[in-house]
Order: structure tokens, then sequence, then C-alpha cells
């Protein structure tokens, strides 16, 4: 499919509630907006986050992630088949997933999330090196999915190296204590 072929298919409310799969591809609605739909979806992990992390422990946190994650599959083919567009920028289930696993990793202060939510907009936008590979290698839902997975774990790596390094500096004001989970 080409870019092109991506701004003529274009959701309506109607087929966002035609079929669920719809409605949890398109973020709730988040990938409706004309512009950075990316960006607006992966908005949408950060109320989940706040909701669910208090109320989950690690390994069901991590588990809850990795169905949203095989879930995310099947529902963006689905909905890319619907849309005659593989991965149609309409389709941000892949950002929000991705980034709910980057802000498990993140320090529970909102400077560091904010950074976390830059960085991961930055790899999923620009998809250096070892991202648009996998982007290039993978078709259909896991497609889709996997390379916003390949630039979740880029985030992680460099928030961890962020974070080690501020540890060794003493940390600077504003990003409080550094500490992960």
């Amino acid at each position: 499919m080409t870019i092109s072929a991506s701004f003529r298919a274009r959701p309506t409310v109607r087929f966002l509630f035609a079929r669920p799969a719809h409605f949890l591809a398109l973020g709730f609605g988040a990938g409706l907006t004309p512009v950075a739909p990316g960006t607006f979806g992966t908005l949408v992990a950060w109320p989940l986050f706040w909701l669910l992390q208090p109320r989950l422990d690690a390994m069901p946190y991590l588990l809850l992630v990795a169905a949203l994650y095989i879930v995310g599959i099947w529902i963006c083919e689905a909905t890319g088949r619907a849309l005659g567009v593989e991965d149609h920028k309409a389709i941000v289930w892949d950002e929000i997933v991705a980034f709910l696993f980057v802000l498990f990793f993140t320090p529970r202060t909102f400077l560091w999330q904010c950074a976390a939510f830059a960085l991961f907009r930055f790899f999923d936008a620009v998809k250096p090196g070892p991202i648009r590979h996998i982007e290039a290698r993978f078709r259909g839902g896991f497609g889709v999915m996997v390379d916003d997975l390949a630039a979740a774990f880029i985030t992680v790596l460099c928030l961890t190296a962020a974070v080690l390094l501020v540890r060794m500096l003493g940390g600077p004001s504003g990003f409080g204590a550094v500490s992960i989970g």
C-alpha cells in the first residue's frame, strides 16, 4: 500500500463504531484526528497507564500488555483490511500498547514520562535503522504492531541510559527521585 492510498481511505465515526476491532484499532477515536493521529494515540496510553499501574503488580501488568499486543495483531490486521490500507495512519492501537510498555519502565515522575513520550514519538516517527528494517520486513497486523514494539524497546534503552546518567550526575532539579518500578 502506498502513502497516497493512506490519505484516500479516511475512516469515519461510523467506521469507528462499526466493529469493536475498529474502535480499538483507532484508539477509541484518537486515530480519527486529522493531524498526528499517532501522537494522539500515544497520548491515550497515558491515562490508561495511570488507571492500570496502581491496580496491578508488575507481572499482571506486563501480561496484560502482552495480551493487548497479541489482540492488537488481529484488530490492526482486520481494520487495515477494512480500510484497504495495511498500516493506515488512523490505526493507533500499536502506539497505545507500545507506550503502555514504555511507561512501565519509566520513572514515575511527570518529566520522565514526558521525556519517554518525546523519545517514543521520535523513534516511532523517524524509524531509525533497525526499526525501519523491521517495518519493511513484516506485514499485516504483526507488521503494524512490531515496529512500534521495536521503537518502545529502543526508547526504554535510551531512558535507562538517561536514568543511569542522571544518577551518576546527582540528578537535575525537576526530575525528582530516579527510581523505576
